[in-house]
């Protein structure tokens, strides 16, 4: 889950981390009060900073210092709405603008490649970290940072003089570091940057700007829930998250279930191949009910499915391991008769193709159900051509 920046810098004053006076705002008169309170204070001067979840905000236009109440209200009113890298600004945050001597990049970060942690430290802030990779190397330090000993005040200091961050501010950079390190671990976070933490004529390391980036699947144990963006959530997989499946929405015509991940994203190429015979038709989502198919979760997932108004489809394939094949039948057949007590028409064709474990006993039970919508195909491939050919010949909903 990535996270605003407000968002961002909300975290960083629970932990200590110095950052800026600032506020959010949804629309440009709340942007002139939240000016007209700082002016009132002694602070006229604010930047007017795009909430969005990309970069390049301020080459976009998205960021624009603000002289006084009124002059911010001009400049939200232009930022809000905004596309910028196809994200729409919906908020602004509302900043006390802050004197700056110098701009250094600091960041911590999950180093896959080699199964630990990292730090990135540079005295070159206020732009792009690839920039400065690309124009001026030697002045980014890469410092790996053990899981079992962390960062504390003399590894903070290894990173900051590491990253040649000078001397009148390095003594305050690494209590900055040694907070951001606190937040990273304890919120599990894959990523939390500051760019630029920047250095104040009279002395002070602020933390200007943020980005913080928290491993979802570390959810059942942290509070993460505030910080929720439901205007970017497709509201299919909010409604399939809530039903506990792993779903997620592609652009195509053939819905897609399956269970095992590996499966599910092999269904999704042979769909994809499969429909380039027929006009190119693709999938339409990801759907990986996992194992033991209830027929609860079959039916839960076969009206997320069905509820995308883009599916002509669907494609239910399924290798019988720990979950038994006829399980997997017996839990469509009870599907389609959960959906249709619930009030849900199934009307669109559904291509089955069992395999493995007592995949003849589910076939033989398919069957016997004579279901209408339901159309049994043996091969992975013919399979997914047939439901491939069936979405090009179905008209789309609505037509």
């Amino acid at each position: 889950m990535d996270l605003f920046e407000y968002e961002a810098k909300e975290l960083f004053a629970e932990y200590g981390v110095p950052v800026p006076k600032d506020k959010v705002a949804d629309t440009a008169e709340e942007a002139r009060e939240i000016t007209a309170a700082y002016a009132a204070e002694g602070t006229p001067q604010v930047v007017v900073k795009a909430q969005v979840k990309t970069g390049g905000r301020g080459k976009a236009g998205g960021v624009k210092l603000a002289d006084g109440p009124v002059d911010a209200y001009e400049k939200a009113q232009r930022i809000l709405g905004m596309d910028i890298k196809g994200h729409t600004v919906h908020k602004v945050l509302i900043a006390e603008a802050t004197d700056i001597k110098a701009e250094y990049y600091l960041s911590f970060l999950l180093d896959r490649a080699n199964r630990t942690f990292m730090s990135i430290c540079s005295v070159e802030g206020g732009v792009e970290i690839e920039e400065v990779a690309h124009s001026n190397p030697g002045a980014i330090a890469r410092i790996p940072v053990s899981p079992l000993t962390g960062v504390d005040h003399a590894k903070a200091l290894e990173i900051i003089n590491a990253g040649r961050i000078p001397d009148e501010a390095a003594e305050q950079a690494a209590l900055l570091a040694e907070r951001l390190w606190a937040m990273f671990t304890d919120e599990d976070a894959t990523l939390v940057e500051v760019n630029p933490m920047v250095l104040t004529p009279d002395g002070r390391v602020l933390a200007l700007d943020g980005k913080v980036t928290l491993d979802d699947n570390a959810a059942y144990r942290q509070d993460h829930g505030r910080f929720a963006d439901a205007s970017a959530t497709d509201p299919i997989e909010a409604r399939a998250k809530e039903k506990h499946l792993n779903y997620v929405k592609l652009e195509g015509e053939v819905g897609i279930i399956g269970n095992g991940a590996g499966l599910v994203m092999s269904t999704l190429d042979v769909v994809a191949y499969a429909g380039e015979q027929f006009g190119g038709i693709r999938p339409a989502n990801f759907l990986d009910i996992g194992g033991g198919a209830s027929a609860e979760v079959m039916a839960n997932g076969l009206e997320i499915v069905l509820s995308d108004p883009s599916v002509r489809s669907v494609f239910v394939n399924v290798f019988g391991g720990i979950t038994a094949c006829d399980a997997v039948a017996n839990g469509i057949v009870s599907a389609v008769a959960l959906l249709t007590e619930r009030g849900e028409e199934v009307n669109l064709p559904i291509v089955v193709r069992l395999d493995g474990n007592r995949a003849a006993e589910g076939r033989a039970i398919l069957q016997e159900a004579n279901l209408p919508v339901v159309e049994q195909v043996d091969t992975m491939d013919g399979a997914a051509r047939r439901a491939a050919e069936l979405a090009a010949a179905a008209p789309a909903k609505g037509a």
